[in-house]
């Protein structure tokens, strides 16, 4: 996966790069409710698994918005052509470890890999958790207990960078069905505009499956 300089001379956001990189708490988190209307039909009508079509979705939307593939290693932006997604897998014993499947644009191809990789995961020792050694990378988290309505991560430091997806519990409402998700992100890389074209997308990716 190939990675791109953004030189800080010629980046209009620099600006806004260089004041919330000086900030003790530059992360900020976004909740929003997904219509999964037309997700829940296809899961009956194609045996379509929710969970793999909201892992594609997700990475639908995040390379759809270039802000979102940025990373910084000091005061170095660059962007990734591709990241890979990571995601929680649980395990029988109440525990869980961390699969990294590839991005692909065809959701047959996505699917294959997600599942080989999603299952291999659940047979490795350890947790793999990403050392901090990679950045092209998105972590992601499924809650299908709850229907949340804010959500909040881990961090472990101010630099960190890399986007975290979580969603919650599939709710009907009326006729229609509907679902939390949330987005954290770092503000010297992300404004909210940013996220508004993440969330459109990914709406519109839900919604062609």
């Amino acid at each position: 996966m190939a990675e791109h300089p953004i030189p800080l001379a010629d980046w209009s956001r620099a600006p806004q790069f260089r004041l919330f990189r000086g900030y003790d708490r530059p992360h900020y988190a976004l909740t929003t409710r997904l219509d999964v209307t037309h997700l829940m039909a296809r899961r009956v009508a194609a045996g379509l698994s929710p969970y793999r079509a909201c892992l594609f979705a997700i990475g639908c939307g995040l390379h759809a918005v270039p802000a979102l593939l940025m990373r910084f290693r000091g005061d170095q932006v660059l962007r990734h052509d591709r990241t890979d997604l990571s995601m929680t897998v649980p395990l029988q014993s109440g525990d869980f470890t961390y699969a990294y499947v590839p991005f692909a644009p065809d959701f047959p191809v996505f699917e294959a890999e997600a599942m080989r990789r999603i299952e291999a995961a659940r047979t490795q020792q350890g947790l793999e958790a990403n050392s901090g050694a990679r950045d092209d990378v998105a972590y992601l988290s499924c809650l299908p207990w709850l229907d949340f309505t804010a959500l909040d991560n881990a961090l472990p430091h101010a630099d960190d960078c890399i986007p975290r997806v979580s969603w919650g519990k599939i709710v009907p409402e009326g006729d229609r069905y509907r679902m939390a998700m949330a987005i954290q992100v770092h503000h010297a890389l992300v404004d909210g505009a940013h996220l508004g074209q993440f969330f459109d997308q990914l709406q519109r990716c839900l919604d062609g499956l």
